[in-house]
């Protein structure tokens, strides 16, 4: 792949909330005539968790120690370090050709309006690598008021939109976000309306870890065995989270084994089977994303492109596409196209490790990385935190 003259290469890391694994992505950034950042992925990888790996994570997220704590992000800067150079590798990059490593990390906690805080010792990355670093992307915005999150929304305008039409783009990761995208040729101060919809695969990837002793619902073949509970279904659309305008954030804070308990529990007192109770997630799921768009969008989106791993569960697509519909004849509204990140653009799980290599180019050309609509804050900020090579490996 030819590149422009003056391309940058990053590697964008990040582990999400699902807890899958690391995702790597080598992209090299330019910008067009016009200033606006163009990105070509290069190459992407995915680092899986051992069993073992996934169980400190997860635990480390409702208790532990300070020793444990600090353990944790040293190691998981070794594997985040490690998912980096494998990516290096497969894309033929040597760490000379790397501006620098754009590392999220793995959210351990965020409190929207309070703090936030992301494990991976960046140093740990620039050793493993022979690359600078540039992390802890979500503090600044949380220091100038903002919620922190959502932070992909500046790559989904700068780099997926819609040449003519409103877009969006509905991330279904452990946690479900949209971003309501204007058409690339709009004037750049419309307004983009950006917030996290609800849970993601995160109920449904604890219904079968509960019930199945499996991560997943490969191919949604089980939800789509059995049968939707519509009535535990609206039930759990009065969550108050739901309710709240934008901006809004959540997490796994929200969606704790405990209301996935919950979840099951009321599944089965309305007579559900273990397949039932996978398909009502599956549904609820669908059901938020829907609820959010009629709930606070004002615009009406040509097309949903949909990414994450949910975007690999044929059932939880048709889900979606029937809430749609259903909103739609009810409020007599277009109802929007779903469509796959896949077929638009290039694979969708490398979406979000593409959008935090953004986010690192930005930080190094002094341009914010925030969207203060989506976020909340009070104005746009440069992210980040730069984490230097060593002198001796960079002239």
């Amino acid at each position: 792949m030819a590149l422009p003259a003056n391309a940058q290469i990053l590697v964008g890391v990040m582990s999400g909330t699902s807890l899958d694994g690391i995702s790597a992505a080598v992209a090299a950034f330019s910008d067009d005539a016009s200033g606006r950042p163009r990105a070509s992925l290069l190459h992407y990888t995915q680092r899986d968790y051992t069993p073992e790996e996934r169980a400190r994570l997860a635990a480390a997220m409702h208790e532990g120690s300070a020793r444990e704590y600090c353990r944790l992000s040293a190691d998981l800067g070794v594997w985040l370090g490690e998912a980096a150079a494998t990516a290096m590798q497969g894309a033929g990059v040597a760490p000379a050709d790397v501006r620098a490593i754009a590392s999220h990390g793995q959210t351990l906690w965020h409190e929207p309006g309070h703090s936030t805080w992301q494990l991976g010792d960046a140093a740990r990355i620039a050793e493993c690598t022979g690359c600078a670093v540039v992390s802890d992307f979500r503090t600044r915005d949380m220091a100038v008021g903002g919620q922190g999150a959502p932070l992909v929304p500046m790559a989904d305008v700068m780099l997926f939109a819609h040449d003519h039409e409103w877009r969006a783009l509905q991330n279904i990761g452990g946690i479900g976000n949209v971003t309501m995208v204007p058409p690339a040729s709009s004037a750049s101060d419309v307004r983009v309306r950006a917030f996290d919809t609800g849970p993601g695969v995160v109920i449904m990837n604890g219904v079968m870890q509960r019930l199945f002793n499996r991560p997943f619902d490969q191919d949604g073949a089980i939800g789509a065995s059995g049968r939707v509970l519509e009535t535990v279904v609206r039930t759990l659309l009065d969550l108050p989270y739901l309710q709240e305008a934008p901006p809004k954030s959540t997490g796994r804070e929200l969606f704790t084994p405990a209301f996935i308990d919950d979840v099951i529990a009321q599944c089965t007192a309305a007579g559900g089977s273990p397949a039932d109770v996978v398909a009502t997630a599956t549904a609820y799921t669908a059901a938020t994303i829907a609820d959010q768009y009629m709930r606070f969008l004002s615009e009406h989106p040509h097309d949903v492109v949909v990414s994450g791993g949910g975007a690999h569960n044929p059932f939880l697509v048709r889900c979606l596409e029937g809430a749609f519909a259903w909103h739609g004849e009810r409020f007599a509204r277009p109802v929007p196209h779903v469509r796959l990140f896949d077929d638009l653009f290039f694979d969708a799980e490398a979406k979000e490790a593409v959008a935090f290599a953004l986010l690192g180019y930005l930080h190094l050309t002094g341009r914010p990385g925030n969207v203060p609509s989506a976020t909340g804050a009070r104005a746009p900020r440069v992210l980040g935190a730069l984490t230097p090579v060593a002198l001796s490996e960079k002239s």
